[in-house]
């Protein structure tokens, strides 16, 4: 199978990657290796991804993706390139609206002429936005995004049904729930907390620790990935998580534990975005992809800081 991956020298579009490439699949990675973290991290995720072809260049770039299309003749799309970020898309709403909106109108507008090819969009389960019924449902309401990232997302999952709609391209949209593990983003919350925990540094601790949230290790999301590549067809929204929540509170304590260290706790206010929990139902996801997380909590932090350490 030839497949694009957008956004696949990334956290989650590199194992993504390195996955379908392990199965004989022809894999070309466009990513733009943007500053939004250090893009050497990037370039190293991308020293594992020996057969993929790498482009480097930009999902809003039209000439560049036409190009792409037509020379790949590409029978799926995983399209992971997005900012990402609640806190980050709230300082510039704009940057976000033109990559997550627009590069993926661009990438749909593609699709127009190439019956049949697969598309894999990368929601999040930002859009579900202060919904109080949880466990998260993917047929609940959630026109009330809380942030610029959520938005987004959500538009995106509206943009990829209105295509469906019109050309009957099989789309399936993944909402993903806090992905944590090996090569994780350097700014998000295990990453950091424990890196700092490591180094004795006081760790920001936002609210009273009670706020929740639904981990999911890298591995179980790759399985729903391909599992939604593989069996894409119609239009289909699934969540993607591990279906069990922890505070912040909780997390910390048991990142402490496992380093071996007492936390440096420095106190926060809730910051403007941020959620009071996510809770995945992954119940459509099991009963239709077979997907089945069995990452426990701790067994994926312990993962994460062996990696951590052998950096």
């Amino acid at each position: 199978m030839r497949v694009l991956v957008t956004g696949g020298v990334g956290f989650i579009g590199s194992h993504v990657c390195e996955h379908l490439l392990a199965r004989g699949e022809q894999v070309t990675v466009l990513d733009n290796f943007n500053d939004f973290y250090d893009p050497r991290i990037k370039r190293e995720n991308a020293r594992a991804l020996r057969g993929a072809t790498l482009v480097e260049g930009d999902i809003r770039d039209q000439a560049l993706v036409a190009r792409l299309f037509e020379q790949g003749d590409f029978e799926a799309v995983v399209h992971l390139a997005a900012m990402a970020g609640v806190r980050p898309s709230l300082r510039d709403p704009l940057l976000y609206t033109d990559v997550n909106v627009r590069g993926t109108q661009i990438l749909l507008r593609e699709l127009e002429r190439r019956a049949g090819v697969r598309f894999v969009f990368a929601s999040s389960s930002s859009v579900y936005g202060a919904n109080d019924k949880v466990p998260f449902r993917e047929d609940d309401d959630i026109h009330r995004p809380i942030s610029p990232y959520a938005a987004t997302k959500r538009a995106g999952e509206l943009l990829c049904y209105t295509h469906h709609h019109l050309y009957g391209t099989p789309i399936t949209c993944l909402r993903f729930f806090t992905v944590y593990g090996p090569r994780q983003r350097p700014e998000m919350a295990i990453h950091s907390f424990t890196k700092k925990c490591l180094a004795r540094q006081p760790i920001p601790f936002f609210g009273d620790g009670s706020t929740r949230r639904d981990y999911t290790y890298i591995a179980d999301i790759v399985d729903g990935v391909v599992r939604a590549l593989d069996r894409a067809k119609g239009y289909a929204i699934y969540n993607l998580g591990e279906s069990e929540t922890i505070s912040l509170a909780e997390l910390l304590a048991t990142i402490g534990r496992l380093c071996g260290v007492e936390p440096i706790l420095d106190r926060q206010p809730l910051q403007p975005g941020d959620v009071l929990v996510t809770y995945a139902d992954i119940s459509r996801a099991r009963r239709e992809l077979g997907y089945d997380p069995r990452t426990s909590l701790p067994d994926g932090l312990t993962h994460f800081l062996e990696w951590l350490r052998a950096r």
